[in-house]
C-alpha cells in the first residue's frame, strides 16, 4: 500500500508543479491510503491530516477549475512577508496546543514533530490551492522534517519520497518563476 501511495503522490506532485487541476485527484488517492497507514504507527495528528486532504483535494480542484486559482501561478498576488509573519506565530501556538493535548490525553508517538507538520501542511496546502508561490517554501522546510519522521517511524520509502519532494519542489519554484519571468518579458 505503501508503494502505491508513494506512486500518486509523486504524480501529485509533478502535476502541481506544472499546475496541472489533475493533480488534486492523485493527491487524493494518495492520502486516502497514508490515513489507514499513518493510524496504524499512531501518528493520529497526520492520520487526521491526510483525512484532511482528502477533502482540500477536492476543494483545490474546484479553486483551479472554477475558483480564482483558475489563473496561472504567476498572475496571483502573493500576502506580504508580515502576513506570513503572524500566520506563522498563530500556526506555531494552535501545533503547540495539539502536541500538548496529544501528549497529555493520547499514546500518540512524535507528538511535536506531528503536531507542527500537520499543522503547517495544512496551511501551506491552503496557499497552493490558491496558488501561491509560497507556498512551496513552506514545503521546503516541512518536508525536510517528514524526511526524518517518517524515518523514525520505519516508513523508509516515505521518508524517501519526501527527498524526491524536495528536488520536485524545487522544479516548482523555478517552473512558477519562469512562468513570471515569461509573463514580465511580454508584458514589459
Amino acid at each position: 500500500m505503501e508503494n502505491i501511495a508513494i506512486a500518486f503522490a509523486l504524480l501529485y506532485l509533478w502535476l502541481a508543479a506544472r499546475q496541472s487541476v489533475w493533480c488534486w485527484l492523485a493527491g487524493a488517492i494518495s492520502c486516502a491510503i497514508y490515513t489507514y497507514l499513518m493510524f496504524q504507527v499512531q501518528l493520529y495528528m497526520e492520520s487526521g491530516l491526510q483525512a484532511i486532504y482528502v477533502a482540500l483535494s477536492a476543494y483545490g480542484w474546484w479553486q483551479w477549475r472554477f475558483g480564482e486559482a483558475r489563473a496561472a501561478a504567476q498572475d496571483v498576488a502573493e500576502y506580504s512577508w508580515w502576513w506570513h509573519v503572524r500566520a506563522i506565530v498563530v500556526l506555531a501556538l494552535i501545533a503547540s496546543c495539539c502536541a500538548w493535548l496529544l501528549e497529555r490525553y493520547t499514546d500518540a508517538d512524535q507528538v511535536w514533530l506531528d503536531s507542527f507538520t500537520t499543522i503547517y501542511s495544512l496551511f501551506a496546502t491552503w496557499l497552493l490551492t490558491r496558488k501561491l508561490f509560497s507556498n512551496w517554501l513552506y514545503w521546503l522546510v516541512i518536508d525536510s522534517v517528514y524526511i526524518y519522521l517518517y524515518a523514525v517511524k520505519g516508513f523508509e520509502k516515505t521518508s524517501g519520497l519526501f527527498a524526491i519532494y524536495i528536488l520536485l519542489i524545487l522544479y516548482a519554484m523555478w517552473n512558477w518563476r519562469r512562468g513570471q519571468k515569461e509573463l514580465c518579458s511580454n508584458t514589459g
